[in-house]
């Protein structure tokens, strides 16, 4: 079985060039394919391969101090859903194009939600624990979307995050007396979206820690349709991380 990891952590870098040189050298090594994006702001990683080399991978990854607390989302399929290896040296984790929007600038990370809290909202109404109403907000692409969601999540007819401003604009007042959740399918965009938002007025915004995969690990599908667009050869997950793409069976 291949094992499959997903991975960002915001830290700042400031030998991403470097950095990018050794990660490439260290997965050719261990012969995993996937993708990872260094830049100066962290790191966002998918790789697959075999477990043991790809553990070992992330074990020497995290013996740098600076990724110490590098947490994977696992997942497991038949066969490699990477064609080959890429680097890419980025100026954002995913590019959004708007200040405060990251950890850094803001010196801290936006509220979270845990999995296993926003399951409880969810199964009593759709109301938080201060019994404000729930709003579940999609900062993916309507691509991802299609492929599922949250039961009467609000989404966005967007095609790059970086339009997610202009897209949410028209609905700002309406979400003011609510309780409003971020997700999407890792956990960066949901952060980046809540981080700028609250800085930009909305201070009930919060984010779904580790997003839908994270979600789908440690709690399942509760109130969830669909799958769980991700960004290979899988093509979507199941709420039992199971791939949905023929030929890529877990």
């Amino acid at each position: 079985m291949i094992l499959n990891i997903a991975a960002y952590l915001f830290v700042a870098i400031d030998d991403a060039d470097a950095l990018a040189a050794r990660l490439h050298a260290q997965a050719e090594a261990s012969t995993l394919r996937g993708t990872m994006l260094v830049t100066p702001e962290g790191l966002n990683l998918f790789l697959a391969g075999a477990e043991a080399p790809l553990r070992g991978f992330l074990a020497w990854l995290r013996t740098d101090p600076r990724f110490a607390a590098l947490h994977a989302k696992e997942s497991w399929s038949e066969v490699v859903p990477f064609a080959r290896l890429k680097v890419k040296r980025k100026a954002e984790i995913i590019t959004f194009r708007r200040e405060a929007a990251s950890p850094l600038q803001a010196g801290e990370r936006a509220p979270t939600v845990a999995p296993a809290t926003l399951a409880r909202w969810i199964a009593q109404g759709g109301r938080d624990d201060a019994g404000r109403r729930l709003v579940l907000l999609d900062t993916r692409n309507r691509e991802e979307v299609a492929h599922g969601t949250f039961d009467g999540a609000l989404t966005l007819p967007i095609d790059r995050f970086t339009d997610l401003p202009t897209a949410l604009a028209p609905h700002r007042e309406a979400l003011r007396d609510a309780a409003v959740v971020s997700f999407c399918t890792g956990g960066i965009r949901c952060e980046k979206a809540a981080l700028w938002l609250r800085a930009d007025g909305m201070d009930n915004v919060l984010q779904l820690d580790d997003g839908i995969l994270g979600y789908f690990e440690q709690v399942g599908g509760m109130g969830y349709a669909g799958g769980c667009f991700v960004f290979d050869d899988r093509v979507a997950l199941d709420p039992q991380l199971r791939p949905m793409a023929a030929g890529a069976a877990a």
